[in-house]
């Protein structure tokens, strides 16, 4: 066989992307399906933390290595970023070093190996999946336990320091025009590709709706704030149907939505019944008070939901605003909830927005984007 045509890349993820049912995997796991479509033998390097080898990955890459993430409380006292510290592996290093392959680093996370002199002269892109100093930033602001505010914000520190590392990559890829807006005036070569996602075709149904949905992991701090927001000032007195669903709801959203007849709450939903309920709804409500990264369940609910209602910060640079219907407080969320309520999804809607996502979220289209950048 002529190895000369085969093109390989290596990549080198912050955690095992399978299965993909958080932001940052769902990035990965379909990216790498997307370059092996193409014909590009992957040579995938995960840290592992929390989750199971994952045959899955095998039926797209050439080679999956796996290397235990150091999670020890030593690496919060040193001066790199605990996320960058705890991610160091010597049998990585070496592996990557057999080959001359282009490597693609997912997140800041695993941008150490740059510090290295012997991949001085590789060739290496690195995927920005969000500013991880704003992001840590906007995770102290969130916190209440004292403990893990300190912590965000001495990470958040350290990756502003750390992320001039930056300078030494080929090309930066950022997730969203906000973050390519900021990587543009600190960094060279820098392209904006959005996030790889599952959906291929719009299944918005056209009609009507019975209920108002909102989904998240319900155990992050930011998700907690949203659906505390919603329940205290939308939905008290909006007496609409409504439905909160995601992974590990806490104690105090249960005891929250026991007092509130209109309000049902489904914990950790199967993949089908999640589409189930985007599918469904009148109305999915995307409320977030963190401007970091691309939401990847707006991407859900505009692909597989009916109206879509958002606040600014949600959109950070997605450009999908002309897809979503804008309310930034309580009174106007309550005016447009009210409204779109009434309205039927229509076809024409749903072409629309059909031909928008096939523009800027095409998988297809963005992974050639990839490949020439990685492979120039």
């Amino acid at each position: 066989m002529d190895n000369t045509t085969e093109q390989h890349l290596h990549i080198v993820s912050f955690d095992i992307p399978w299965p993909a049912n958080y932001g940052g995997v769902i990035d990965v796991f379909y990216k790498i399906i997307a370059l092996a479509q193409k014909g590009i033998k992957i040579h995938l390097h995960c840290f592992e933390y929390g989750r199971e080898a994952a045959p899955e990955l095998e039926k797209y890459c050439f080679s999956v290595n796996y290397y235990k993430r150091d999670v020890s409380k030593t690496h919060l006292f040193k001066n790199l970023p605990y996320i960058v510290s705890s991610r160091n592996s010597e049998e990585m290093i070496n592996n990557l070093l057999r080959d001359h392959y282009p490597i693609l680093l997912e997140g800041l996370h695993t941008c150490l190996l740059m510090n290295d002199i012997r991949f001085s002269s590789r060739r290496i892109i690195v995927r920005a999946h969000n500013i991880e100093h704003d992001y840590y930033y906007h995770l102290a602001q969130a916190e209440t336990d004292i403990l893990k505010k300190y912590y965000f914000h001495n990470e958040a520190r350290k990756l502003r320091r750390f992320e001039n590392i930056l300078n030494r990559a080929q090309g930066i890829v950022a997730i969203s025009r906000k973050d390519e807006k900021y990587f543009n005036a600190h960094y060279q070569n820098v392209v904006f590709i959005p996030a790889f996602h599952p959906h291929v075709n719009v299944t918005s149904k056209s009609g009507r709706g019975d209920y108002v949905l909102y989904h998240g992991n319900l155990s992050v701090g930011e998700n907690k704030n949203a659906v505390k927001f919603l329940l205290e000032e939308v939905f008290n007195d909006l007496k609409v149907p409504f439905v909160i669903a995601g992974l590990n709801p806490s104690a105090a959203i249960e005891r929250m939505v026991e007092t509130m007849p209109h309000v049902s709450l489904v914990a950790n939903p199967s993949d089908e019944q999640l589409f189930e309920l985007v599918n469904n709804a009148q109305l999915n409500v995307s409320v977030t008070f963190q401007a970091t990264g691309l939401k990847l369940k707006l991407l859900n609910t505009l692909y597989n939901g009916r109206f879509c209602l958002v606040n600014d910060k949600m959109l950070s640079g997605s450009t999908l605003d002309e897809l979503c219907i804008l309310a930034n407080d309580a009174v106007s969320m309550k005016t447009q909830i009210k409204r779109l309520y009434r309205r039927s999804f229509s076809e024409k809607e749903k072409e629309r927005r059909r031909k928008k996502l096939d523009m800027v979220y095409h998988n297809g289209q963005n992974v050639d984007r990839l490949i020439a950048l990685i492979f120039s």
